[in-house]
């Protein structure tokens, strides 16, 4: 079992930042792929970054540039920079045993308003 714990979201400036963790712990959550996705109102859920146990990593085309996803000593970051109305919505924090297993944090509101 993984349980995901998702911190750092709150209400920003358009062009501000913010960092989002993830604290994970459980079994084997240093070799998932871990990942971060987001959810907009009336929108799918969407893959905004990824990272493997060996650091490799890849974005979502709207943020690339912008975001950095980085891990170490069971956590999880997502850096956000430049963050504008479109990046509004909760982010989720996602731990993935290579399509067998797939497990998932409660989620923290990102809110860029001016």
């Amino acid at each position: 079992q993984v349980q995901l714990v998702e911190s750092g979201g709150g209400l920003v400036q358009p062009g501000g930042s913010l960092k989002l963790s993830c604290a994970a712990s459980g079994s084997a959550v240093n070799i998932a792929i871990m990942n971060w996705y987001r959810q907009a109102p009336g929108k799918q859920r969407e893959l905004v970054a990824g990272i493997t146990n060996r650091g490799s990593t890849n974005y979502a085309d709207s943020v690339k540039g912008r975001f950095t996803i980085s891990r170490g000593n069971a956590m999880v970051y997502l850096q956000m920079n430049s963050l504008n109305a479109e990046d509004t919505a909760v982010y989720y924090c996602n731990a993935n045993f290579g399509g067998l297993q797939s497990y998932w944090g409660q989620g923290t509101q990102v809110t860029v308003s001016s």
